[in-house]
């Protein structure tokens, strides 16, 4: 392992709950002769060391050197092989208190544990046969999620969808090898290369490896969001909608200009989608020199945004202003938001250059006040960071840009497996060296072929106690 110093069996410990203040704090152990370790700092050893798998022993900690009581704790004992880490467990329920969780693990680390290393409680699990690296993947993800979405897509890794449909493809392949050494145990000379085994089995490889390369692209923007800048001229009711998105009154709304100098920011969630929320100060020239420097940020902010929502007011229509600010962002996705519609009576959008529309991708229309199309709004947004690849969240899809990182190899070695014997090129034993490592590829999303390199980039991101 790099940069990690895991030992297997040895006894760790760590807190496993946040260290604030609580109703309960869990301190974990796991190793070799943990259970025996833990009963020398316990009130009723013998009953610890007896008591069968899965169950709960109550108790005190005791430090024994002062002769004091710790806390008084219930102790969860697992045992090898059916625990989280396949070793032997025992995990400390105490009272939440901050000094009291960091008293227990003291007191185990002054006898005969370690403090235990970033993710190295699911890296036993892991080399113990207990989870596989994409499960072990979607349990950071779930620690990190921000909507209910994308807490649900890492569920459903972490329940083995992904690991099941990469074990589905895994076979088709070697069916596939398995066709292809018959046929170089026994040849016909008269036959082609390309007729020389069935490679339907392989095109649905194909087929389904194309299908997950391009699932990353959707579940990443469930796990790290989208940047969604509100911009537009003072008084256009961007803080109107900020609120009125975030469902909470977290800026201040006033009729008079220049109320926003700052931005103001927020996470969101747009159908599931998490959406880091700007509100900007409104775009006018002005003296004031804060009000002005708070405009240059709305600026930059908006050259790096996902998505900008671009307010207009629809009683006031477009302004030169306007037309100026949209067409100078030529990049970044536009939807021309028309507020305030509950103060005009046609159901027209408004007049604008035809040469600026093509910055826009699209055009709502609202009230901010009353919530009329906000919903649309939403649906709208994310559509456009979808880009079109919005993906089922029951279906198997990627988890990191690791795992898509071996599935597009592995759907290159496929590609080119297929075209070699097309075109007959090369023998069937180039066919069978690209499916091999095609296999290994596959091998690495799921921890079955893996650098230690690797593992110690998926461990050490994980917090201490997981």
């Amino acid at each position: 392992m790099t940069n990690i110093g895991y030992t297997p069996e040895e006894p760790i410990a760590a807190i496993a709950t946040a260290l604030a203040p609580g109703a309960i704090g869990i301190v974990r152990t796991t190793g070799k002769n943990c259970i025996s370790l833990v009963s020398g700092v316990f009130s009723r050893p013998d009953a610890l060391k007896n008591a069968s798998a899965n169950s709960l022993v109550y108790g005190w900690m005791l430090d024994k050197d002062s002769q004091t009581r710790i806390d008084e704790v219930m102790l969860g004992v697992y045992k090898c092989p059916k625990s989280f880490t396949g070793e032997d467990m025992v995990e400390i329920y105490c009272h939440g208190g901050v000094s009291v969780v960091t008293a227990v693990l003291e007191l185990l680390l002054k006898n005969g544990f370690r403090q235990a290393e970033r993710g190295e409680f699911t890296f036993r699990a892991y080399i113990n046969g207990k989870t596989d690296l994409t499960k072990a993947e979607a349990v950071k993800e779930i620690i990190d999620s921000k909507t209910n979405a994308s807490r649900g897509r890492a569920a459903g890794r972490l329940a083995g969808n992904l690991f099941a449909e990469i074990d589905s493809i895994k076979k088709l392949i070697v069916d596939t090898l398995a066709a292809i050494e018959v046929e170089i145990e026994y040849p016909e000379d008269e036959e082609t290369i390309a007729d020389s085994f069935d490679s339907e089995q392989l095109k649905v490889a194909q087929k389904r490896l194309v299908s997950l390369v391009k699932s990353w692209k959707s579940e990443k923007l469930y796990q790290d969001g989208a940047r969604v800048v509100l911009c537009g001229k003072t008084n256009a009711g961007k803080s109107s909608l900020f609120n009125a998105l975030l469902k909470e009154e977290r800026a201040i709304v006033s009729d008079i200009e220049g109320t926003t100098r700052d931005w103001l920011e927020s996470w969101a969630s747009f159908e599931g989608i998490p959406v880091r929320l700007f509100d900007t100060a409104g775009l006018r020239s002005t003296s004031d020199v804060i009000e002005a420097e708070g405009v240059e940020r709305t600026r930059d902010l908006s050259d790096d945004a996902d998505v900008i929502l671009y307010l207009v007011d629809s009683s006031s229509g477009l302004t030169d202003d306007d037309m100026k600010f949209l067409s100078e962002k030529k990049t970044t996705p536009i939807i021309l938001v028309w507020n305030k519609c509950d103060k005009v009576g046609d159901d027209s959008f408004g007049n604008i250059d035809e040469s600026y529309r093509s910055n826009i991708r699209s055009e709502v229309r609202l009230s901010a006040k009353n919530g009329n199309g906000i919903g649309l709004l939403i649906s709208t947004a994310k559509t456009i960071l979808c880009g079109g690849e919005e993906s089922d969240r029951n279906v198997a899809g990627l988890g990191s840009q690791r795992q898509r990182n071996s599935v597009s190899e592995a759907l290159e070695r496929i590609e080119h497996a297929l075209s070699i014997a097309q075109d007959g090129s090369y023998g069937l034993d180039a066919v069978v060296q690209d499916l091999e490592d095609c296999l290994d590829s596959l091998g690495e999303v799921t921890g079955e072929v893996t650098p230690d390199d690797v593992l110690g980039s998926v461990f050490a991101n994980f917090c201490v106690g997981k």
